[in-house]
């Protein structure tokens, strides 16, 4: 299978995109693609970064730790996004961790590439402001809900967020499976609490659910239930 980049289709969702040919071929001669088993990390919190994460194929958790040591799971990272493009350009320490969710393929660019490109083509330099403005606005909405939204609430837009970006299987359940701690840790709940909103949303036939694996059985109530009516 060619790896090269400027046959890479996920380069056309990221900022990748506005690469000449030259370009391109520099970023491919340079990157080392890695694969990772779910719940490998990328990087942690407060590391130094030495370049960039183009990820290939797979999922993976963005988080951050509370001062009394609980993880926040601030976004999903998907396929065609790039990761660190703040760590590097900063010239800062890494504010979240990257952890697999599921397998992962992920292409490591060098940030001496991404520096000199981003000196010689101001195209590159604006899809990666677009793509940082992006996150930013991204990250309002999620201090606005994490303060204005209930956990139950939470809940609900983050079961309708997996079906709508990640889809179903053919029975049903939601093909992104999380840990139970994943939830609480995306919807900023205790466990044990979690577990029981999930029983609860189950008894009213909002869900279903098979082992790890949650079905949505009533979309438009779970809709409803997280806009807060």
């Amino acid at each position: 299978m060619d790896s090269r980049c400027d046959n890479c289709i996920v380069r056309q969702f990221n900022s990748l995109r506005a690469l000449s040919k030259e370009e391109l071929k520099k970023v491919s001669d340079a990157k080392i693609s890695r694969k990772l088993k779910k719940g490998d990390s990328l990087f942690v919190e407060g590391q130094k970064l030495d370049g960039v994460f183009c990820v290939k194929d797979g999922v993976s958790k963005l988080s951050k730790l509370s001062s009394n040591g609980k993880e926040q799971i601030v976004k999903l990272s998907n396929k065609g996004e790039v990761m660190g493009q703040r760590s590097v350009i900063a010239e800062d320490c890494t504010n979240l961790s990257a952890t697999a969710i599921n397998d992962m393929e992920v292409c490591f660019i060098p940030k001496e590439i991404i520096s000199n490109i981003l000196n010689t083509n101001p195209y590159f330099s604006l899809e990666v402001l677009r793509h940082m403005a992006h996150d930013l606005k991204e990250a309002d909405d999620v201090i606005v809900n994490m303060s204005q939204k209930t956990i139950k609430q939470r809940l609900a837009e983050a079961f309708i967020y997996l079906n709508k970006n990640y889809g179903e299987d053919e029975n049903g359940f939601l093909v992104l499976t999380l840990s139970r701690d994943d939830y609480a840790n995306i919807v900023g709940a205790a466990t044990e609490s979690l577990i029981r909103m999930i029983s609860e949303f189950k008894k009213k036939g909002l869900i279903k659910t098979s082992g790890k694996k949650i079905g949505i059985v009533q979309e438009q109530k779970l809709q409803e239930l997280s806009e807060g009516f």
